[in-house]
């Protein structure tokens, strides 16, 4: 074939550029010289990947496909398995892929201990106690003061000793010869000149019962009466209940009394009270509780407790009285 008259031959409306024409010269009969080529748009194919994380916005890059051939296969990241929302439905992996694909091992989050604060709130509770009207009916040289523990709600509201009718005090006064007959409660500061008796308290605060005082408050009122004692100088004390001479035990001895080391009556003479300068200090004699609410004793044994004072009482008034007669 001439190809001259191929030439001829072409339509006019085709431009033939020879000096563009970039096709080899072998392959200008085959490409009709080279003008096919100007008809052809070569595009470049490009793969959009899309990564995605968990806590990052979604990344696209484009890659193109000499980019990709670059990427090496055997590289795995965490994002690989993420699967784009636009790919299509995935299917369930056989035992092969499964085999094949690498096991993801989640590690479980440090479970959050809660710390457990114990707080201790001390609440101090404060016991109303009425102001008391009782007083001390104490005089110089009196031959016999009672010791008290603290008065009751009656006896602070009347300010009489022993107030309450199931009191045994004013009884035990009288059947044990302390007086020579039963005095009313009203008769409290009669006591000293009548009889030479006074009476005092180890604690002032009234309450409903001796049961509602502690050992501290007891105890602190030890030196008080110490000094009421010293000053007043009796001839004896009677302690009325056994938990005054222990308050006084553990003020002397910084310890609480030995059952075998307590016993009721007449003390030992190193355990005067109230000694001072110039004076030995007034002998001690432990009597019973006189409370109605009481009842580790019978009636009997503690008459027998306060005769015992009761005598030496009325001995030591006799005794003054024959003195006062001589004079």
């Amino acid at each position: 074939m001439d190809v001259t008259n191929l030439e001829a031959d072409a339509s006019p409306d085709i431009d033939i550029n020879y000096e563009h024409d970039c096709d080899h010269d072998v392959d200008r009969a085959r490409s009709f010289e080279g003008r096919l080529n100007q008809f052809l748009h070569k595009a470049e194919t490009t793969t959009t990947v899309t990564e995605m994380t968990s806590t990052t916005p979604v990344l696209q890059r484009r890659i193109t496909r000499s980019q990709s051939s670059s990427l090496s296969p055997s590289i795995t990241t965490p994002n690989d398995f993420i699967k784009s929302p636009s790919s299509s439905p995935s299917k369930t992996p056989t035992l092969q892929e499964q085999a094949r694909s690498p096991i993801r091992k989640h590690k479980s989050k440090p479970k959050a201990t809660r710390s457990t604060t114990t707080t201790t709130t001390t609440t101090t509770t404060t016991i109303y106690s009425p102001p008391s009207r009782l007083r001390d009916s104490i005089t110089p040289n009196l031959i016999l003061l009672l010791i008290g523990v603290n008065p009751g709600l009656l006896t602070g509201s009347t300010g009489y000793a022993y107030a309450h009718p199931s009191n045994l005090f004013w009884k035990l006064l009288h059947s044990s010869g302390i007086t020579s007959i039963r005095h009313p409660p009203s008769d409290t500061y009669k006591l000293p000149e009548l009889y030479s008796v006074g009476n005092t308290n180890i604690v002032e605060r009234p309450t409903r019962d001796a049961s509602m005082l502690s050992k501290a408050e007891m105890d602190a009122g030890v030196p008080i009466l110490e000094a009421k004692i010293a000053k007043s100088r009796p001839e004896a004390v009677a302690l009325v209940g056994k938990s005054i001479w222990e308050s006084v035990w553990r003020a002397r001895h910084g310890r609480n009394i030995k059952k075998e080391e307590f016993r009721y009556g007449w003390q030992d003479d190193e355990e005067n009270m109230g000694r001072c300068e110039g004076w030995n200090g007034a002998r001690v004699f432990v009597a019973t509780t006189t409370s109605g609410l009481a009842a580790t004793m019978s009636m009997q044994e503690k008459q027998e407790v306060w005769n015992e004072l009761g005598t030496w009482v009325k001995r030591r008034r006799e005794e003054r009285s024959l003195i006062h007669s001589q004079l």
